[in-house]
């Protein structure tokens, strides 16, 4: 890697400067420059230089650079969330791609450090992913390599079975045991003895004990104890693999975790950095012979289809109209219960709350509460945010419905777990057979039977033992089961296995 050109540092430590005085809050950033062959070579690697061998890399490389040269696309920045950050800058990119490309980076910079929904994640993942690639490399020396990437496939078609909000859950500390209490002291305390029979008669007493035994006895007998969201880690500890498959398991599930925030926050992310650069560039850095430039690659940053979503695009506006919202006290009761149009468009208070309301946003949501806060009817209105779909007949997409809440709710829906089904381990000796129950969280969309059936066959290599999934098909409960050899269906109530934990659905 080459280091950055004097011309370049010296604008480097201005834009640091000018990004700092602007209440920006960033680690340490290191910024290399590289080619446009080596930065395929990064983003393929997910912007790390070093990952575990596995063949999806190739792939993406070969896909990236072949973009590049053929002028579909082109990578302008790439930062990794690390302490110190490291970001890349593209040799043979004008000055003013440079420049906006740094103003940029300190944006995500700000917001890889100060998001709580980072505050979880490993800062010193760049030697973390080298360790992993040494240690999986060992695998491959020892037991094949055909063997060791066969299992990387297995292990990286579920590694979105994690509970991505586990890492913010406080553990319970066990703690050292009290004084022994009454054992009745789940009943309700009374003061007044001469009242005990009237508030807790003694079959009430005896009904309440005898209730409490037999779930104690359920909760010792259900393994596990309670449902399993991370099921990634209920197999490293629970299903029959080899020391190495469990390492190895591990290292994707670990990865798996790093990455997550970046999905969680994606709108908000990039639409924190967008803003800053555009905000940044346009008041400080930029000189005047490069305005025009700089207009034309934001707005193609910034570009939006009609029956797309653009997260710069909805970040950068979305940010806006919180500051100019809250500049105004355009928020609150009063401005809620507000009917009159007119005097709600010449609503203003002239608080200047906005960039304090920013950052305080900046800190502490992620996309679903960030648009489930913030997204409001007038917003979606301005920006042309609608519900399409495809008209088979004109071969064009069209508005469905403006409706707001049905707006949100999509918006929504594809925001949570990156839109992907939520499944979670209910019962691992399901039937008392040692099979694996999985259910579903169905909210109205069914699974995709060909992507459910591959799913199951490569849970079956983790555990060994049939597998399966409630969830609702063609809107019935439905059991699908994969025992090695056969994948069979049925539906909830008849054939084999007809007494499982139904599926869940979103109202229950």
């Amino acid at each position: 890697m080459a280091n950055l050109t004097p011309e370049l540092e010296a604008e480097r430590k201005r834009i640091c400067q000018i990004a700092k005085d602007a209440g920006l809050d960033c680690f340490e950033t290191i910024f290399e420059l590289i080619t446009y062959d080596q930065i395929s070579q990064f983003a393929a690697y997910g912007g790390f230089p070093v990952r575990y061998p596995h063949w999806k890399f190739g792939m993406e490389y070969e896909h990236l650079s072949k973009s590049y040269e053929y002028g579909l696309s082109k990578i302008y920045e790439m930062v990794i969330n690390t302490d110190p950050c490291y970001a890349y800058l593209m040799e043979g990119n004008a000055m003013m791609d440079q420049k906006l490309v740094m103003a940029h980076v300190y944006g995500h910079c700000d917001f890889f450090k100060n998001n709580i929904w980072f505050s979880k994640t490993n800062r010193k993942m760049m030697d973390q992913m080298a360790n992993h690639a040494t240690r999986i490399r060992r695998y491959m020396d020892r037991y094949g390599q055909d063997t060791v990437e066969n299992f990387i496939d297995v292990c990286l078609s579920l590694e979105n079975l994690i509970d991505r909000y586990s890492p913010y859950v406080e553990k319970s500390v066990t703690k050292s045991p009290e004084p022994a209490r009454n054992q009745e002291n789940y009943l309700l305390r009374v003061d007044r003895s001469y009242m005990r029979d009237y508030i807790n008669p003694p079959s009430f007493v005896a009904e309440q004990r005898e209730k409490a035994e037999q779930e104690a006895m359920a909760k010792a007998a259900r393994f596990p104890a309670e449902p399993q969201k991370d099921v990634l880690n209920f197999f490293i500890h629970h299903a029959p693999l080899t020391d190495w498959q469990q390492d190895v398991l591990s290292i994707i599930r670990d990865e798996a975790y790093y990455f997550s925030p970046q999905g969680m926050t994606k709108t908000m992310n990039e639409g924190w950095a967008s803003y800053w650069h555009s905000k940044l560039m346009t008041t400080k850095i930029l000189n005047d012979s490069e305005i025009i430039d700089f207009a034309d690659h934001h707005s193609g940053t910034m570009a939006m289809a009609p029956n797309g979503y653009n997260p710069y695009k909805v970040g950068i506006e979305l940010f806006r109209d919180i500051e100019e919202r809250w500049n105004k006290g355009q928020f609150g009761r009063e401005w809620e219960e507000c009917d009159d149009v007119n005097e709600r468009k010449h609503w203003n208070k002239d608080l200047r709350l906005g960039r304090e309301k920013i950052f305080e946003v900046r800190k502490v949501c992620n996309d679903v509460t960030f648009i489930d806060q913030f997204l409001t009817e007038d917003f979606c209105v301005r920006n042309k945010l609608f519900v399409y779909r495809f008209n088979k007949k004109t071969q064009k997409f069209e508005v469905d419905t403006k409706d707001f809440k049905a707006i949100k709710a999509q918006l929504l829906f594809h925001m949570t777990n990156f839109g992907q089904p939520i499944i979670r381990i209910e019962d691992a000796n399901f039937e008392n057979r040692g099979e694996l129950l999985l259910t579903h969280l169905h909210e109205g969309i069914d699974m995709q039977p060909d992507f459910m059936s591959e799913t199951l066959k490569n849970v079956f290599k983790m555990w060994k033992r049939p597998v399966n999934i409630a969830t609702v098909m063609d809107e019935a409960p439905q059991l699908f089961r994969f025992d090695g050899k056969e994948y069979t269906q049925h539906k909830l109530g008849e054939g084999p296995s007809a007494n499982p934990a139904t599926a869940e659905t979103k109202e229950s």
